[in-house]
């Protein structure tokens, strides 16, 4: 109950604070940057506290990020994390069938814009046609 209340309320100020920083992107990337130097720099003491070795920390390091995907994630960006989070599953465990529902999807909504491509220039047309009958009107 006490671990809601204090959960919401920083979800609450994390809101406030993104959308007031929202507005200030250098701002915004100077905090985002200083938080990030200050978390690696608690980090580094930290290992240099328990005197981890170099190898060992680039070791744990290593099996982190794998067991996590996010070593991945690091080194072709974000989109992973969020098909994640979404329930998407990884280019390479879709079938073959999905795949070709996937290309038939993109083709019927090709198909789509095309219709309404054509209904948008039927639209302009009408228009361009009342627009001339209205100044053959005002000049009668």
């Amino acid at each position: 109950m006490l671990f809601d209340k204090i959960y919401k309320f920083f979800d609450i100020l994390e809101d406030k604070v993104r959308h007031w920083l929202s507005h200030w992107p250098l701002l915004y990337a100077l905090v985002g940057i200083v938080g990030i130097v200050l978390t690696w720099r608690g980090v580094w003491h930290l290992a240099d506290g328990v005197n981890l070795s170099p190898w060992v920390s680039i070791f744990f390091g290593l099996a982190i990020l794998l067991i996590s995907g996010l070593l991945v994630a690091i080194a072709i960006g974000d989109e992973v994390l969020i098909g994640a989070w979404r329930g998407r599953r990884k280019v390479t465990e879709v079938r073959l069938e999905e795949t070709l529902t996937l290309v038939e999807r993109v083709d019927e909504i090709k198909k789509l814009l095309s219709k309404i491509e054509n209904q948008l220039g039927a639209v302009k047309k009408g228009e361009e046609k009342i627009a001339k009958e209205i100044d053959e009107k005002i000049d009668k």
